[in-house]
Order: structure tokens, then sequence, then C-alpha cells
């Protein structure tokens, strides 16, 4: 390489001195000739023309021999990186006319890289970083960033004394070279022993503290690591002056630092030496400038007063908090209301003695609008279905809070990628006061497919699933609308299709966001129908002729509200559901042949502020109340269910080959007594008696439900985000002679799936404690849970979100109110691993450690494994 350098230097600094006449022909120096011709010699294997343009040289043109157009194109060619040798020749002249000769010899090109002294996982991870591809030009500059690259990464994990060395070995051609790269890490060098010398007002311990990234190595430290990562702890280092700012010391600084390598133990000392300065106060903060808002009003938004302690982090986030878009500061307070172009500076005007005063500049500039909305990105979604989702109109004031709550409502959609959606404000002109808002998204596979097979519930269970997240039903008859489906429209559709030998479930439901286009009004329909035979889980068999099958249709419309706030929105629908039992007999049902009919009515509204990913919200909350209730048919259909009540109270107790009734009266095996103790039918009728006294109370289900759901998120540190959940759900009766109806009821613990029991239950998921396990048999009436999750997003890449949690969660449900004890609960603890795919929905895993035992046992629950599908906890 030192060669190609001085032949460079040497063809241009003394090019005239190399410029050699092929034949007997005189060249004059200086002249100028015309280009007549130029032959590519030497080693390249790009055409000639190509390399002739590469130069920048034109058949025709007059040039200088020597002179600046053969020294210009010397430059390009070297520029290109592709060649270790550049020469010109003359090869002849006639008249005006010179012919030249171009040499050539191109760089080898990469061949196969060896990796050697790490693993095969961190092989592969330096080939991707590096692009180290087959066919690469092979130059000095390669070599040396590849290997700063290589030593740099180890650095970062901890291996101070990383060294990395490559060799290259050409082809007998020299054209090609294979590289390999031998990487000695070194032991890993944790931090000793940090040390601060001048800080008087503040404690080593919290300055250490306020080194975030960089930590002394500790044995109680498990979850902060101790090694050196110099961007880090450059970082840190301005966090450190913050942290004096922040505590009235504005003038602190750091005289020096340096970070000492003691190789005999392998481990950094840092010594930081400071100058704190004295402790500084707030005096006289006057306002510049505004028109707008009053003295008033933005000294309630500063919330600072005179005399307080100097605190330039609070100073600047009350006038434009960078670490939260939407935050409550001076600067949000204009944008939001046109300001686009406003313009916020404190200025120290004077300091006396310890006391600063302040003004705070304003520049307000013209009030913006927005002129042209543009979408960008979206092949698949209808422009339409992204323009009624935006809060950002033509003709509009600009509002910056609009513009992030835009970037939730897209984000919502689950069209998108929410992380990647972008506002770009563009064409601006403060002189017209307008401006475009170029949107850009980035579309995801919103259709996901759930096949699969397992074993459980005694045989074979296959499932298919199809939703579809952004069909079009208008297009559904139009042949080139299948790519491979009609999407685009935004609307739901989901089909789901599951079976075995004792159950089949089939579903499809529909829903359309916008019906009619114009409004945020939704409309929803379902349709599903389940069968499912008696298993007897001793002997494994399934009993053909005793059946349950449940048909339901269900007929709704939801619409967005305004007050209290655009966050909340209702949603009302009608569902019936036919019960119908085939000689069915189980503990939960007192009869097991007839019909039931659930004619209900559910209202449910919904205040939903999370944040901008519906997969992995870091901020915000939901909350939702529902009210799900029947026609209270006994007032009105003439029965009196008091009397249907009284006769279940006749029951017999066994008395040897006898009964004794209620009264204390013998009767003989197989009689009834009926209320007046006398011996009227046989037990067998007795039994059909009752099964027909259930039948009629349950002929058409009367009851009410009510349930409550809120969910807090907040982003504690980084991106760690904890999310907080409390649950409650009451079954009731308006008549408690008829009682409380066998379905609808609640079933606590477990995964949360269905388990094959398709009865009508509702299941409530509690993690640490099998299935259904902490509710009695018959279900409950009431329920209530709580859960707290620790988050952190391992990748949230647009091909796979991932994330893990840890978890605390407690709960139980009880067979009536009068028995509901908020602080009678289940607790259990646990961690989990969640993976969204765009074409699989969610799925996870959950270990979880329940702390009690399950209602009717003395041995806690231990360790239960969960595995999650298509549900969030």
């Amino acid at each position: 390489m030192l060669k190609n350098k001085i032949l460079f230097l040497f063809a241009l600094l003394f090019l005239g001195n190399i410029i050699q006449a092929q034949e007997e022909t005189t060249l004059q120096k200086g002249n100028e000739y015309t280009l007549a011709g130029i032959e590519v010699i030497g080693k390249v294997s790009y055409n000639e023309q190509t390399v002739i343009t590469f130069a920048g040289l034109e058949i025709g043109s007059k040039i200088r021999v020597p002179g600046e157009e053969i020294s210009n194109a010397v430059k390009k060619l070297w520029k290109l990186g592709l060649f270790n040798d550049v020469n010109f020749y003359v090869k002849k002249i006639e008249g005006n006319n010179i012919f030249l000769e171009l040499e050539l010899f191109e760089l080898p090109k990469l061949n196969e890289v060896k990796i050697k002294g790490v693993r095969k996982g961190k092989k592969e991870d330096i080939l991707k970083e590096t692009e180290l591809t087959k066919g690469k030009v092979v130059n000095d500059n390669l070599l040396t960033n590849t290997k700063n690259y290589i030593e740099k990464k180890f650095k970062k994990d901890g291996y101070y004394n990383a060294k990395a060395t490559i060799n290259t070995l050409a082809d007998s051609t020299n054209s090609k070279v294979d590289m390999v790269i031998f990487i000695d890490r070194g032991n890993k060098v944790k931090i000793n022993k940090i040390n601060f010398v001048g800080n008087e007002q503040i404690t080593d311990s919290k300055l250490k503290k306020a080194f975030k990234n960089t930590k002394e190595k500790r044995i109680y430290r498990l979850f902060k690591s101790s090694k050196y990562v110099k961007d880090k702890y450059k970082e840190d280092l301005t966090t450190l002056i913050s942290k004096y700012k922040e505590k009235g010391y504005r003038d602190a600084r750091i005289i020096n630092e340096e970070v000492v390598y003691n190789k005999e133990k392998n481990k950094l000392d840092i010594n930081v030496n400071l100058e704190e300065g004295r402790k500084h106060y707030f005096g006289d903060i006057r306002f510049l400038g505004n028109t707008v808002y009053s003295d008033q009003l933005l000294h309630s938004i500063l919330g600072i007063q005179k005399g307080d302690v100097y605190n330039g982090v609070l100073l600047q986030k009350r006038i434009a908090d960078d670490t939260q878009p939407d935050g409550e500061d001076i600067t949000n307070l204009y944008q939001n209301n046109g300001y686009l172009w406003s313009n916020i500076n404190p200025v120290e005007v004077k300091t006396e003695n310890d006391t600063i005063d302040f003004e705070i500049r304003i520049s307000e500039g013209p009030i913006a609008y927005f002129n042209n909305i543009i979408v960008k990105g979206n092949d698949k979604t209808n422009d339409r279905v992204i323009y009624r989702e935006l809060r950002t109109r033509p003709g509009q004031k600009w509002n910056k809070d609009q513009v992030i709550r835009s970037i939730r409502e897209l984000g919502q959609l689950g069209f998108f990628d929410a992380e990647a959606i972008r506002p770009e404000p563009i064409n601006m002109d403060p002189a017209a006061g307008t401006v475009d808002l170029e949107w850009t998204v980035v579309e995801k596979g919103s259709s996901q497919v759930e096949l699969q097979g397992g074993y459980g519930a005694g045989g074979f269970i296959g499932t298919l699933g199809l939703s579809f997240n952004n069909f079009s039903l208008k297009n559904i008859l139009k042949k080139e609308a299948y790519r491979p489906l009609p999407m685009g429209d935004g609307q739901k559709m989901s089909l789901r299709l599951q079976g075995s030998n004792n159950f089949q479930v089939y579903s499809l439901s529909f829903t359309e966001p916008w019906l009619g286009g114009k409004k945020p009004i939704s409309f929803f329909t379902s349709l599903s129908h389940s069968k499912q035979f008696l298993y007897d889980y001793n002997t494994r068999d399934v009993t053909r002729n005793k059946s349950f099958n449940i048909s339901t249709i269900t007929v709704g419309y939801g619409k967005r509200l305004k007050v209290p706030d655009d966050y909340f929105s209702l949603s009302n629908s009608v569902s019936f559901s036919y019960y119908d039992l085939n000689n069915y007999n189980t503990g939960l049902f007192t009869f097991g042949d007839g019909a039931a009919r659930n004619l209900s009515f559910n209202s449910t509204l919904t205040r939903d502020s999370k944040g901008l990913d519906p997969i992995f919200p870091d901020r915000g909350s939901t909350f939702t109340v529902s009210a799900k209730f029947s026609l209270p048919y006994s007032a009105f259909n003439g029965i009196d269910y008091g009397n249907l009540k009284n006769l279940e109270q006749y029951k017999l107790k066994n008395k040897g080959n006898g009964y004794v009734n209620t009264n204390g009266n013998y009767v003989p095996s197989g009689a009834y007594i009926d209320q007046n103790g006398d011996q009227t039918f046989i037990l067998s009728e007795a039994v059909a008696d009752q099964s027909k006294i259930d039948q009629e109370r349950f002929k058409w289900l009367e009851f009410y439900k009510i349930k409550f759901s809120g969910d807090w998120y907040t982003k504690i540190y980084k991106k760690f985000v904890l999310r907080a959940r409390g649950e409650f759900g009451f079954l009731g009766a308006y008549n408690q002679d008829r009682g409380i109806i066998p379905f609808e009821r609640f079933f606590v613990g477990g995964d949360g799936l269905a388990n094959y029991s398709l009865d009508g239950r509702e299941i409530i998921q509690l993690r640490g404690y099998p299935n259904n396990s902490l509710s009695s048999q018959n279900g409950g009436t009431v329920y209530n849970k709580y859960s707290m999750e620790l988050r952190y997003p391992i990748t949230m890449k647009q091909s796979a979100k991932i994330y893990a949690m840890s978890f605390l969660e407690a709960g139980s449900a009880f067979d009536n109110f009068k028995d509901f004890d908020p602080f009678k609960i289940q607790r259990s603890a646990g961690f989990g691993l969640r993976v969204f795919m765009p074409a699989f929905g969610l799925l996870g895993i959950d270990f979880a450690h329940g702390f009690d035992p399950v209602p009717g046992d003395v041995v806690k629950s231990g360790w239960q494994t969960h595995f999650i599908i298509g549900q969030q906890f």
C-alpha cells in the first residue's frame, strides 16, 4: 500500500516525468491537445467505457499534458477505492490529436472470512455488522475500520484489553483474498473504584447514583453491570453536572477526570476532580415578547418562585421538556395553539451574590395553519382509512398535541408499525402562515393465521383461525382485489374452527369501524356455535348421546364520545344464545335435558388513553365498565317462583333401605313426600319433577352482570414499564326466589383459555394455579383480581415484538356476595415472555408460583407453567 501512495503522489506532483512517448513523436509540454482516444490496460475487470466515465474524460475534449484534466482524472479514480495503481501514458500524437493509455491495477476482492477466538453466535454477528461480504473490495480503509469496530465492540462489553488482528492471503492471481481475523478478548475489566475529589455539598454515594451506567464492582449488584463503556461514561459525566444544577450549583464543573487501568488487578479506577461553586437561587423572572398569554399564566406553568433553589434542569423542562413530547410546558402551550415557529429562551440577565435574575424571551411568530396533509408508505391501506383517523386537517391551526394524538390513533389500528409512524412538517412558509404535514407509515402484516394441533381434553385438538384486520367487504366480489384477499378498508373479519373427538367450535365475526364512512360509529356482529359431548376422564370415553350445544348471535354498535373527554367510547349490543342440553347431566346444571334461552343487552363504557403501541404501551390507562342484563321476566310472566323453590326443600335423606323426610317421618325406599307429608309418587318421578322445575326456572335466563377493569401503564426507568391492573365482576339475580343462573359464571385460575369447557362460563386467568381451580365446581358469582407487571422490551421491530416480564398477581372467586372479601385472595408471582408476530398474533409462556393452596387443599399450589395464545394478561 505504501507503493500505491508513492505512485499517487508521483502522478500528481511529477506527472510530466511519467508521461512517456510510446512512438517517436515530440510532446510539447503545456500545449493543448484534442483527446482522440484512451486505451485501458493493466489488470481491470470493468469495461473500457466505464473506466473512462469514472475518470471524467471525454473523447474529443481539449486537454493539456501535463495538465489539470489528467490530475483530476487520477484523483477521481483513486477516490473510488477500487484500484491500487493508476498511471497515464502517451501512446501517440498525430498533429493536435493525442492518444493515451490508462494503466490500472484493481484492488483484490474478498473471498472468504474466518473469525477465530469467539463462539459461533458472535462470529455471525460480527460478519453481519461489519458487512464483510464476498466480493467486497479489500483496502487499507476496510481493514482499519474492521479492526477498530471489533475492538470497540468488545470494549463495550467490558473487555477493555480486546485486540483484533487481521491477516489477508491473496490467491495466485492477486484478484481475491481470504481474510482471517484473530480476536483476543482478554479478561473482562470491571470498575474497581470511583473516586470524587472536591465534593463537599453532595456525598460520594449520591454522586455515584448519578452515574447511571458506570458502577463499581459489588457482590450485591446483580442487575447493573460494572463494566466500563466510554460513551456511557461520558454521558454519566454530563448527568453528574446536571445533578449539581438540580441542587442549585450552577457553576459546578469537572476540573479533570481520568480512567486508570490496574494491570495486576485487571480493573479500572475512575478519578473525578470537581469544583462545586456556590449555591444559587432564583431571583426575578420576567417574560418578554408574550402577547398571547399573560405573565400570570406563564408563571403558573413555569412553577418557579423567587427565592427557590436554582435548578437548571427543572427550568429547561418547564420551558421545553424533551423527554415528554406531550408535557405541560410553555413551548407546548404555544405549539398546541398554532405557534409552530415560536421560540422560547431563558437568559440570565443579572447575577448578584447568589441570586440569578432571568428573562424568558419569547418570539411568538405567526400562527401556522395546516395546508396539505400528505400520507405515504401505505400500499394496501386506502388513504381514506388513514385520513379519517388523523386529527390534523387542512385549514386547522397547527396543534402539536393533535399530531401526537394522531400518531396514537394510527398505531391503535394495528395496520402499521407503531414505532415507525413519522409526521414531518414540510414546506413551512412563515410569511403565508402555512405548513404541510407529511405522514410516513410502514405497513405490517395485518392478517393473522392460527394453525395448530395438540393433545388435550382426552384427544387430538386441531385449530384453524383466520383474522383479517384490514379487510374490504365491498371488494369481496372483485377478482382483481384478491392479493391474496380484499384488503385496505380497515374492516375486521375473523373465522375460527376448532375441534376434537369430544367438541367442535365454529365462530365468525365482522366489524366495520366507520359505518357509512362519515363518523366513527362502529358496527359489529358475530355468530358462533359449539357442540360438546360428555367426556369421562376416568374411562377416557366420549358419550355421543350426551351433548350440549350453544348457538349465539350478537349485533351491536359503538361510538366515540366527546365528553367527559374524547378518550371515551360507548358500545351497545344485543345477543341471543340458545343452550340445548341432550342427556347432559353434570354438577353445573340441575337439568340434563331441555333448553335455555339468553336474550341480553350489553353496554360498555371505555376510556382508553394508553400509549402509542397497542402491543407494548408505555404510558396511559384503560378503564372499562360494562353492564349485561336480561329482561326481568319474573315481573310479568305470572309464575310464582317462590312455590317452585319450596318443593326443593323436601329432598329425601337416606336411612337404611328407606328415607326420612324433613319432618322426620320414615318413608319406604323409592317414595317421595309432598309438601303435606303425604306419599304421592316414587323417587324417580320426583327427580323428573325437579328437572322440570329447573327447566321452568331457566327457560329464559334472568340475570344482570356488572364488570369493571382498569389498567395503568407507567414508564418507571428507561425502558422498564409498570402495568397495574384491577378487576371485579358480579353476577346477580332480580328475583331471589328464581335464583342465580348456572350460566355466565366466573371460573378463576390458570391460563385464561377456554380449557374446552364450552358451557357458557367466563374464564378469568390467574397464573400460578390450575385452570378453574379458584372457583367452586359450579363457578363463582363474584370475583376480584389484582396484578402488577414489570415489563421490559427486548425488541420492538416490525417483524417481531418481544418483551419479558415479571409479575405479582392475586385474586379469588366467591359463590355469593355475602361471602365476598376483597382481601381473601390467592397470591402468585412469576416471570414470562411475550412474542408478537403479525402473522400469528401474541404468543407467550409464563412460569408462576402460587403461594396459597387452592380451596379445599392444604398444600400451596407451587410452580405452574402457562402457555398463552392470542391474549394479553
